[in-house]
């Protein structure tokens, strides 16, 4: 049988693995800070209306500056953003493969902090740019400090901030990204796809756009909005940044159905956020139970916790496995990660993990 030894592809991409989480049928999966709540049933409807609608005319090409949904977009952002700021593509991580091919490539670095999202070192490595990484600080935090030194010992290109941090949970404060911002002259990313998690009326990275032509801020439809099957992801930047990649991506790359259905989605945007509210409280009982339980959340402004004190992760994880409950073993010693799910859910995994300790 064939290998992938046996083929000539890249040399800097031998040894390599795909990105992948375990997907089992289980009844409870929490492992991969998907919104487990469900797409609300008139919404739902409204989609399915649009897209039969959209589908009356895929004989033609979509609309290639998905005008009216980056409009909408525009609009949901708030912040004085403009159409002419907004990028979209099929999940925040084709933006980010769009943006690394742009400012990236060969003879290029980017830097990042791990632990962060996996898929940012990946998408370098598959878009022939140098990944290079720096120390966080204590608990996972970020100061302004400790980002500069980064920046100076690595000299990049490009430096991806993650805000609220995957897998950890911890914001990025406003200082810190103008810091990581003013310490070099290329292009920073903040990956703010967990954002709406954050508590109410929390900084975010897009009020320091004006201003600042460098700075590119992503977001996602797949967390808040309940869409991650739906793939929809987008970028906030200067006009010229979203240029840029247009000149990097595949013709009509954003198909006619998906704009319906996104556009569909945010003209429902409170009722689509309506469960956010119910999830950062399952969120916040995980971290007010699990020291009970003898483990060390960490603060986290996502739909997810990260938690130390685990003797055995993978024994663990294995456990909760058998007792039909997926979270996510990460690889990082003696922690865990899990997302919040719905409150039956949630109580299945503390009262699970309960077992495990008697």
């Amino acid at each position: 049988m064939t290998t992938l030894d046996d083929l000539p592809i890249r040399d800097d991409l031998r040894g390599k693995k795909p990105y992948g989480a375990p997907q089992k049928p289980v009844r409870v999966a929490l492992n991969v800070n998907e919104n487990t709540h469900p797409v609300p049933e008139t919404v739902a409807q409204d989609i399915v209306d649009r897209v039969a609608q959209a589908v009356r005319t895929v004989n033609r090409y979509p609309d290639r500056e998905f005008t009216v949904l980056r409009e909408k977009l525009a609009a949901y952002l708030g912040h004085g953003i403009t159409r002419e700021q907004i990028w979209a593509a099929n999940g925040s991580n084709e933006v980010l493969q769009q943006f690394m091919q742009a400012f990236g490539g060969p003879g290029r670095t980017v830097l990042g902090f791990p632990p962060t999202y996996s898929m940012h070192s990946i998408i370098a490595e598959g878009t022939g740019t140098h990944w290079v990484t720096a120390p966080r600080d204590a608990d996972f935090e970020l100061s302004p400090e400790t980002v500069e030194r980064g920046i100076r010992a690595t000299k990049p290109d490009i430096v991806f901030l993650c805000s609220p941090n995957n897998p950890t949970g911890t914001p990025v404060s406003l200082d810190t990204i103008e810091a990581a911002y003013s310490a070099f002259d290329g292009m920073l990313l903040v990956d703010e796809a967990y954002a709406e998690f954050a508590p109410t009326g929390s900084p975010t990275a897009l009020t320091l756009l004006e201003g600042r032509p460098r700075l590119a801020v992503s977001r996602t439809l797949s967390k808040a909005f309940a869409f991650a099957g739906a793939r929809v992801g987008y970028l906030a930047a200067d006009p010229a940044v979203t240029d840029a990649l247009r000149l990097v991506r595949l013709p009509y790359h954003l198909s006619a159905l998906t704009q319906a259905a996104a556009g569909a989605a945010l003209d429902h945007a409170d009722l689509m956020l309506a469960m956010v509210d119910d999830i950062k409280a399952q969120r916040d009982r995980i971290v007010a139970e699990l020291p009970k339980l003898g483990y060390r959340p960490y603060r986290s402004w996502s739909n997810f916790v990260l938690f130390g004190g685990v003797a055995d992760p993978h024994d663990v994880f294995l456990r909760l496995l058998a007792d039909d409950i997926l979270i996510r073993d990460l690889g990082i010693p003696g922690h865990l990660r899990v997302s919040a799910g719905t409150e039956a859910e949630t109580t299945a995994f503390l009262e699970a993990l309960a077992r495990i300790e008697a």
